[in-house]
């Protein structure tokens, strides 16, 4: 006789454990401390009998425990054991609650770092992985929906940053495809997400590439009056032209003052080659009195709040904006583009010196090797040369750009 929620209450314990048959196997057991227990009789494919546990009453109601009966017995007419299932299915549980997406960006992250990725690359990963903690970080990878990730990123594109969006979704794209690849997850989300977000709005980064206008910013750099630390670092950046990362991770040991060279290792730069930048005596008086500072430390420029930490990335742009200028007429990377502009030209010097300075990564690996070398000196006297131009836009001297002659 089929069993009713009223008779299952009204079951009693007694001095030894007694069994209560409902339907088609399923049967409560009583034990003698009052549990009700929902078991049931199962047989495998080799004809080996089985009993399944549901779990107790009234945690698993009598409909519960019929519909799990039911999943079981279908189970068995596929030729499938629902011992078995029921432990890979706890497995999968387990494993999908250890896999959430952030522990498994943390892994992608990890390997980054083993594969050689640079400092300025992994740190805007954990950037990223930051940006979508609250919204995807506790959700299992193989549980995710395009729905979710588009959510997470959705906020970027209302606040009209586009770029932040793409890219974070780009993120969460590389962060699925190693889930994939290591069968933490069936399928990549973000695969059918091609044209959700609006296209990204082009933008150059600011910079300021009038002559004159370069002599006025160079002027008020000079009267900075922020932390001096941060007026040297605003100071050399003119002068080196190296992306804002490079600067701030900048290290004493790194630099060779007697030698007026700056190395800077493969595995900070975005080529992943080794960057020697020629230092002009503009430079190297910059670095003295830095060294006068920092010289007992490890970083060139120091975090304020840590000598064992670098500057701030916001620090040489918020500095900008304490000297008047808005993120549309400069930014710390601006100086490159200064620099870039300036040096073509004047016509002093040669595009491939000019790239090579500038560290941009040619597509001929091998030809870009051969140009590494073969413009040391060229890019020796255009550092100088460039320190000796600032010095005359800093004093307000006309300067007249020579034609390059054919």
């Amino acid at each position: 006789m089929a069993l009713t929620d009223p008779a299952i209450r009204a079951l009693r314990p007694r001095e030894r454990p007694y069994k209560v048959s409902d339907e088609k196997g399923l049967y409560l057991q009583v034990t003698p401390v009052g549990g009700r227990l929902w078991r049931m009789k199962s047989r495998a494919a080799a004809g080996i009998e089985k009993k399944l546990s549901f779990g107790g009453y009234p945690e698993i109601s009598l409909k519960e425990a019929r519909e799990l009966r039911d999943r079981a017995r279908s189970l068995v007419a596929s030729g499938v054991d629902p011992a078995d299932q029921k432990r890979r299915d706890k497995r999968a549980a387990k494993v999908s609650a250890d896999n959430t997406f952030s522990a498994v960006a943390a892994d992608y992250i990890a390997k980054n770092r083993r594969d050689g990725l640079s400092d300025a690359t992994v740190a805007k990963r954990e950037w990223f992985v930051r940006l979508v903690e609250r919204s995807l970080g506790g959700r299992p990878v193989s549980e995710i929906q395009p729905f979710e990730v588009l959510d997470a990123v959705r906020p970027f594109e209302a606040a009209k940053n586009d770029e932040k969006a793409h890219r974070t979704l780009q993120f969460i794209g590389q962060v699925f495809r190693y889930a994939v690849a290591n069968q933490i997850a069936a399928s990549d989300p973000t695969r059918d997400l091609s044209g959700a977000l609006s296209k990204r709005r082009p933008k150059n980064l600011a910079a300021i590439l009038e002559p004159e206008r370069v002599g006025e910013l160079l002027r008020n750099i000079d009267g900075y009056e922020g932390l001096p630390l941060t007026k040297l670092a605003l100071q050399l950046s003119p002068l080196v032209f190296v992306r804002p990362g490079e600067l701030r991770r900048a290290e004493w040991g790194e630099i060779d003052l007697d030698a007026a060279v700056w190395r800077i290792p493969a595995e900070k730069m975005r080529a992943r080659m080794e960057h020697a930048v020629p230092l002009s005596r503009q430079a190297i008086a910059v670095l003295r009195e830095a060294a006068g500072l920092t010289g007992d430390g490890r970083f060139v420029f120091p975090s304020i709040r840590s000598r064992f930490d670098p500057m701030s990335e916001n620090t040489i742009n918020a500095a900008l904006r304490r000297l008047g200028y808005t993120g549309d007429e400069m930014t710390a990377h601006g100086f490159r583009s200064t620099a870039s502009t300036l040096l073509n030209e004047s016509g002093k010097w040669s595009p491939d010196a000019i790239e090579r300075a500038l560290a941009h990564k040619g597509k001929d690996l091998v030809r870009a090797a051969y140009h590494r070398g073969a413009h040391w000196q060229e890019r020796v006297l255009m550092a100088q040369w460039w320190g000796d131009y600032l010095d005359r836009l800093r004093t307000g001297g006309v300067v007249v750009p020579l034609a390059r002659q054919r």
